[in-house]
């Protein structure tokens, strides 16, 4: 074995260790827990078997796998943001709405306290 090899292995399982650790600690929401789980695992599939990656490049008729990898992983980064600008966006409009509905309510329960000091003084 080699030291390349060897340090690939190590650093495979530390970040699949490590996305077991967030899921554990619930740091990790459930909704992007199976998405994580699936890229460590990947991670450590194509580390565990290299030629992996070399006989899917060459059966998609790409010249270097690590091009295939990179392709892959620039893809699955862009819609990983894509999801997050989605999420985004939602939470802003829920903030939003939670504000406007907040602010409601302030102005009704100030109302109710004007009308109950009305009320007393009468």
């Amino acid at each position: 074995m080699s030291n390349t090899y060897l340090v690939a292995l190590v650093g495979s399982i530390l970040v699949l260790a490590g996305i077991v650790e967030l899921l554990r600690r619930r740091q990790l929401g459930e909704k992007y827990a199976v998405l994580w789980l699936v890229v460590g695992i990947l991670l450590l599939i194509f580390t565990v078997f290299p030629g992996l990656l070399t006989g899917i490049a060459s059966g998609l008729g790409v010249a270097v796998p690590t091009n295939l990898m990179f392709f892959v992983g620039i893809l699955f980064l862009v819609g990983v943001v894509l999801h997050l600008s989605w999420e985004v966006s939602r939470l802003e409009n829920e903030t939003r709405k939670l504000a406007e509905d907040q602010a409601i309510l302030r102005l009704e329960v100030e109302q109710l306290q004007r009308d109950k000091q009305e009320n007393v003084t009468d």
